[in-house]
């Protein structure tokens, strides 16, 4: 299982940290991905990050504000936000796949998901 947490109310230029912690098991071998679904809109990947090796990719709407980062002696994974800014409101998943990296992005290869936290940037 996994879970997320960490959203609430932010200002635009403000920050959050959010945590995806895995219960029951172990990340090792899995890339954790963090994805983001506004009202109305479909859900969209935002982040990476290879929970073994520590590769990482980004979205280009949210390359040099967002960092995604992991313990792995807890089996979490951090997702550092920055600069926020109001179309940054989403509800934000964490989810964990096998997936070869060139189809990180695609959210469809993504079996485990975590409850969503709510991150809202008000202008």
């Amino acid at each position: 299982q996994l879970q997320a947490s960490g959203g609430g109310l932010v200002q635009a230029g403000g920050s959050l940290r959010l945590s995806c912690a895995a219960s029951g098991g172990t990340l090792s071998g899995y890339r954790l991905g963090w994805f983001r679904q506004a009202p109305g809109k479909e859900r969209e990947f935002v982040s990476a990050i290879m929970f073994s090796g520590g590769t990482t990719r980004y979205a280009n709407s949210v390359k040099g504000r967002f960092a995604i980062s992991k313990d792995t002696a807890k089996d979490t994974v951090f997702l550092q936000m920055n600069s926020l800014k109001p179309e940054d409101t989403a509800v934000y998943y964490c989810a964990t796949t096998r997936i070869v990296w060139s189809e990180i992005a695609n959210h469809e290869h993504y079996g485990v998901w975590g409850q969503g936290t709510e991150v809202t940037v008000s202008s």
